[in-house]
């Protein structure tokens, strides 16, 4: 794996079912193909794109944490610029100085994952809660020893994806329920610290937008143009 390069995989259309464990609410989601980082952003390619490293563990191959919802945003533009395509987010002034985005759906830039594009890309056509055994695929608080690990060091899901559970939870693109939460973003995956039930793919988890927290990092997405 080049450092300050992006391996991307295709994923085909599909459809998708979430669900809520604490409303008990499900609801399915057709998508189109798309394209998914096949690892999370690396501490590496974050310092070559950004010229910072946020992350409170250090190691080139560690996935990036210690960044917050809008770092990430930020992040998937400067790489779109880098790369040659046009950015997926617009960012423009709020109310109060507060700062808002747009996403361009037409755009061919990097960008967050949907939770539904994340799930569907996680499960790889499986069923259950894991996409394998969770020792063979993942870093979580029963295997890791309580701290984190480098990227790619556990078995990718059938579609070629590492990472998806453990290791550092993923920023999604959407609002986990702004009715009760406010802007409150999904974080989806499981985390080094994590027992094992946070490990699935149906599991979801919030944080604010702003917050930086050492077990959250991201993986980009793209739609290819056409």
């Amino acid at each position: 794996m080049i450092a300050n390069a992006v391996q991307m995989v295709a994923v085909p259309a599909g459809r998708v079912t979430l669900s809520d464990r604490r409303t008990e609410r499900r609801w399915t989601v057709g998508l189109a193909p798309y394209r998914l980082a096949a690892f999370p952003v690396t501490q590496a390619l974050y310092a070559q794109v950004t010229g910072v490293r946020p992350s409170a563990a250090q190691g080139d191959a560690l996935p990036v944490e210690s960044v917050s919802w809008w770092d990430a945003v930020r992040f998937c533009n400067a790489l779109s610029a880098r790369d040659g395509y046009a950015p997926a987010y617009h960012l423009l002034p709020g109310e109060e100085g507060v700062e808002r985005v747009e996403w361009d759906a037409a755009a061919d830039g990097y960008r967050l994952p949907t939770e539904a594009e994340w799930e569907h890309a996680c499960r790889a056509g499986t069923g259950g809660p894991h996409y394998g055994p969770l020792d063979e695929i993942a870093w979580y608080r029963g295997n890791s020893g309580e701290r984190m690990r480098d990227v790619g060091g556990k078995r990718p899901n059938p579609w070629g994806l590492y990472d998806m559970l453990g290791n550092t939870w993923d920023w999604c693109w959407d609002i986990y329920d702004a009715e009760v939460y406010g802007a409150y973003r999904v974080l989806r995956g499981g985390g080094w610290f994590d027992e094992h039930w946070s490990c699935r793919a149906s599991a979801r988890r919030r944080s604010h937008p702003t917050f930086r927290v050492d077990d959250v990092g991201f993986r980009v997405a793209r739609t290819p143009a056409g």
